[in-house]
């Protein structure tokens, strides 16, 4: 049986005001040959399938017409839908009925009845060929303070306790599932932050409940053969390759811009994974960085553009988006105005701009003459710095991971 897992679709999302909406349907289309070429017999969305919780009539056009496109590539398959964090659930649930008619199967948040888990909206039977059941999909949405069992009063801020609730809530669910699945193969969804996650700056909507902003990767019942994550929208694994994020289709910010972006192809046998393949996408649009390493100062920009030897005539939605890392000489204090005056002559898309900080100045002054505004600093710039000025050195993995739980809680303060 083939499973493709992805996650992070977020139709509708712009981009410094430019619409997504022509990467959105070359991508998804592109999943569509997936799915046929591959003969996938099942496909799991684990959240996040909207930008915006009012996604507009277009954006949801879109996926209605993916959907109905998977349906006829493949009259067999399975689709199993979670609400993310940027879904609203009972939107996305509302044409739950209509879409059961094509093999859809939605799922906006956990229900109970009478306390109860309602467990047969989350357990999805997966047949093979011939007709018989031969894996189950456990399908998770992103846990609400709603969906999660009852908790003692405890202070708001306490994470520990919401961490114990969300492993809580899926042993009940692996509970109430394992009389329905009888010991055949089960993949179970989630869409969170599993720690140590590498997150994408400037995409992915802080998510706290009730303040923790992670759980540990082993709150998910070793039961699962497979757990297929939403929410971080880089490819990454934990847990060995139990335990996935399939990560999103495009890139949907310039911190994304190095990722492999794709879907996840999952091959299951009797007895559990056979096989895992990461299946990268094809960018619709280039995502570019200038340079490829290091910086280059605004009066050269016009050169590097000049030198991409782009058709003026692209369209819109076709022009490349561009990031400029920018050598702090020379600046003046309108150099972002100055920089987006430059693109403007080019069939070129500028999404991000940022300053090289000079590593032997102080902290508290960028350059000699412009100020420049924190706002167009990388904090992890800014820690990179502080770093190097105080060990004389470079910070690994490890410090850098301490320093994004540390942003990630003050943005979560602001």
């Amino acid at each position: 049986m083939r499973i493709i897992h992805t996650a992070d679709w977020h139709i509708g999302q712009t981009l410094r005001g430019y619409a997504r909406d022509h990467e959105h349907r070359a991508v998804l289309d592109e999943l569509v040959g997936i799915v046929t070429e591959r003969e996938v017999d099942a496909l799991i969305i684990a959240g996040d399938v909207f930008d915006s919780q009012n996604p507009s009539g277009e954006a949801q056009r879109l996926f209605y017409e993916t959907l109905v496109k998977l349906h006829q590539a493949r009259p067999s398959l399975r689709i199993v839908v979670t609400a993310g964090n940027h879904d609203a659930a009972g939107r996305l649930e509302a044409p739950r009925v209509l879409l059961g008619g094509i093999g859809v199967h939605v799922v906006g948040n956990v229900r109970r009845i009478n306390g109860q888990i309602d467990i047969a909206r989350h357990v999805v039977p997966l047949p093979s060929t011939t007709g018989e059941i031969a894996a189950h999909v456990l399908a998770v949405s992103y846990p609400t303070p709603a969906c999660l069992p009852t908790l003692p009063r405890q202070k708001e801020e306490d994470g520990s306790s919401i961490a114990r609730a969300t492993q809580a809530l899926y042993e009940d669910l692996m509970d109430a599932a394992r009389p329905i699945t009888r010991g055949l193969p089960l993949v179970m969804t989630g869409h969170l932050h599993v720690a140590g996650g590498t997150e994408s700056e400037g995409a992915e909507r802080r998510i706290l409940v009730g303040g923790q902003h992670a759980v540990a990767p082993d709150i998910f019942p070793a039961d699962a053969c497979y757990v297929a994550l939403g929410h971080l929208h880089k490819p990454q694994t934990f847990k060995g390759d139990r335990v996935r994020y399939s990560g999103s289709l495009i890139p949907l910010s310039a911190t994304e811009q190095p990722y492999r972006h794709g879907v996840t192809l999952l091959t299951l046998g009797d007895r559990g994974v056979t096989s895992i393949e990461h299946i990268e996408l094809t960018r619709p649009v280039p995502f570019l960085r200038l340079p490829e390493k290091g910086d280059i100062r605004l009066d050269d920009l016009g050169d590097h553009f000049k030198a991409l030897d782009l058709d003026p005539d692209l369209p819109i939605n076709q022009r490349p988006f561009v990031h400029v890392r920018l050598n702090h000489e020379g600046l003046s204090a309108g150099f972002r105005a100055e920089a987006d005056r430059v693109a403007e002559s080019f069939p070129v898309r500028l999404v991000d701009l940022k300053v090289s900080p000079r590593p032997d100045a102080p902290m508290d002054t960028v350059a000699s003459g412009p100020i420049v505004r924190l706002s167009e600093r990388a904090p992890e710039d800014l820690f990179v710095t502080a770093f190097q000025r105080t060990h004389g050195g470079e910070p690994d993995a490890s410090h850098r991971d301490v320093f994004h739980r540390a942003l990630a809680n003050a943005n979560a303060e602001v």
